[in-house]
């Protein structure tokens, strides 16, 4: 059977190791069928490397990639694009859940609109067990939308697999580290590749408040680094342009769980679409 969808997915010391189970079981229940998973072990520790070796052996379509050594999600995923036999390439996240129709929809989207070179999707948003809202995404993001964050749910985006080929991978500067999708979307949009989000929710992504305490001061430097240089080339100046470079050392300034807290709302009281009822996570 041919490969029309290579999913990408790198991972290190997966943990809970029950949300891999479920993001790798939610590529196998996929309407769509001709897809591989692509699993890069990014040097986990023994007892995690043979536990994604077991999941991996699930399934003929799921190949299992690996380094001995840690060096980031950037590397591991330009390792499976270069192994990749798909004619798209899907991105997917250890911890989030793929809904059963995402494939199917989002490469009949491309196939029908060759003006667009990757898609995403509005997304459920996932904190344990359980649904707790809900993100629309800009529809046909345009430069300004890059001003308050990424306007694409990185792990909701399908891209033909040409944009690799035309445009590069995935930086692998340490200024890019925990950034390295806005990195790719500006330089993206800036070299005339654009994307579109379509408006149902196809993907369900984690954001509790393990999430926030990843950000840590260093990477918010770095962001706050990266977007003064791609604003700079996207001609998003003046102080609307000053003042969102500087959006991630502010962020740094709020607790974790007041930072997740204001998620909630936002995410409740800006126009969210009601979560599916019959989801299960």
């Amino acid at each position: 059977m041919s490969v029309k969808v290579s999913v990408l997915m790198s991972v290190y010391d997966p943990h809970p190791f029950s949300q891999m189970e479920k993001a790798v079981e939610s590529v196998m229940g996929q309407t769509l069928t001709e897809w591989e998973l692509l699993i890069y072990n990014d040097g986990s520790h023994e007892e995690y490397r043979e536990r994604i070796m077991r999941l991996a052996g699930r399934d003929p379509r799921i190949r299992y990639l690996e380094g001995r050594a840690n060096r980031g999600i950037a590397y591991g995923l330009n390792q499976c694009i270069r192994h990749a036999e798909g004619k798209f390439l899907a991105r997917m996240d250890a911890d989030d859940v793929s809904l059963p129709e995402r494939l199917e929809r989002q490469t009949e989207f491309l196939e029908r609109h060759p003006e667009y070179d990757y898609v995403g999707c509005s997304a459920f948003l996932i904190g344990g067990e359980e649904i707790w809202g809900a993100r629309a995404m800009p529809e046909r993001p345009e430069k300004e939308d890059f001003l308050l964050y990424s306007p694409f749910i990185h792990p909701s985006v399908i891209f033909r697999r040409e944009v690799f080929e035309k445009y590069g991978g995935y930086s692998l500067s340490r200024q890019t580290l925990r950034c390295e999708d806005y990195e790719l979307f500006m330089r993206l949009y800036n070299s005339g590749s654009y994307g579109y989000n379509l408006q149902e929710e196809l993907f369900c992504y984690r954001e509790d408040r393990e999430s926030f305490r990843k950000r840590r001061l260093r990477f918010r430097i770095d962001e706050a680094r990266l977007r003064a240089r791609w604003f700079r080339i996207l001609g998003l100046g003046g102080a609307k342009g000053m003042l969102y470079r500087c959006r991630p050392l502010a962020g740094a300034l709020i607790p974790p769980r007041l930072c997740h807290w204001m998620k909630r709302y936002y995410s409740r009281e800006n126009g969210a679409r009601r979560w599916r009822k019959d989801i299960v996570i």
